[in-house]
């Protein structure tokens, strides 16, 4: 694999492009702006689930106790009103049909990964809380990747509070989980890292890295999009070479084409460096 041919090419697509390669516990075999800040999308979700189950390993809370599921949640910006999330900009519906009802939280931490809803994004947020979730990026050793605020607090985006992640910090948080599966690590016991990891395994949305896989390789992945952003960041597990996490975070600008084109167009970008990826696995 020529990395450099690589780079080469991903220099003619328009926006920024980051990336980062490499087996897990090793130092990377190829990056691209990785400590790039991005707009986080969804895959800062990947840490709302770790400072969950952190928390239920703490005791403070039980991941199977029935929570309430409403619309209605505080902003993190103070003083703000409290806001609600839209249904129309969700992407499952199942948890829409709990509103005014109870749900676990094993529950909706499964929908908040493999479907992406944010309502159960925000509902697991209301009980983690924001600075736990910090505190996951921290034991990561992630450097610049924060999450401010839940999805769609519309009050405190517009005061600078953000959430925003580099491809580094999501392979660092990953790469945590999947070796944290095997043996003790700093996020989470054994059991709860290899529980975090099948539900990543489970994502339905595998438009982007998992497409540029063949069928049926094992990979725990999030991904996230928005206007103008796809991320993907997962760790692959190949039965003929050794793990390794694979993330690419893309910014484009939007000044032409529809929504869906600059998205199916970011997709084929994912996918193809995941393949290439793919085919340089014994290399890494």
């Amino acid at each position: 694999m020529a990395w450099e041919d690589l780079d080469a090419h991903l220099d003619k697509v328009p926006g920024t492009v980051s990336a980062y390669v490499g087996r897990l516990d090793a130092e990377p075999t190829w990056t691209r702006r990785a400590h790039a800040a991005h707009y986080a999308a969804s895959t800062m979700k990947v840490a709302v689930l770790a400072a969950l189950h952190r928390a239920a390993e703490a005791g403070t809370l039980d991941l199977d106790a029935p929570v309430p599921v409403a619309n209605a949640f505080d902003s993190a910006q103070p003083g703000a009103p409290r806001f609600a999330c839209a249904e129309h900009y969700d992407n499952d519906g199942a948890v829409w049909a709990r509103v005014g009802g109870t749900a676990s939280l094993r529950w909706l931490a499964h929908r908040m990964i493999v479907r992406s809803s944010n309502l159960a994004t925000n509902l697991v947020i209301g009980h983690v809380g924001l600075p736990a979730i910090a505190e996951v990026w921290s034991l990561a050793g992630a450097r610049h990747s924060v999450t401010g605020r839940g999805i769609e607090d519309f009050a405190a985006r517009d005061n600078g509070i953000t959430n925003l992640v580099t491809a580094a910090d999501l392979a660092a948080l990953l790469g945590a989980l999947a070796t944290g599966a095997t043996r003790s690590g700093p996020i989470a016991s054994t059991a709860a890292c290899a529980e975090m990891l099948d539900v990543l395994v489970a994502q339905e949305h595998r438009e982007d890295l998992a497409a540029g896989l063949p069928p049926g390789i094992r990979i725990a992945h999030k991904n996230g999009w928005v206007r103008g952003v796809r991320h993907g960041a997962g760790v692959v597990f190949p039965d003929d070479a050794a793990p390794y996490a694979v993330v690419v975070c893309t910014t484009r600008d939007a000044e032409a084409g529809t929504d869906d084109e600059h998205d199916a167009d970011a997709c084929a970008l994912v996918a193809d460096i995941s393949a290439r990826v793919w085919s340089a696995r014994h290399d890494l």
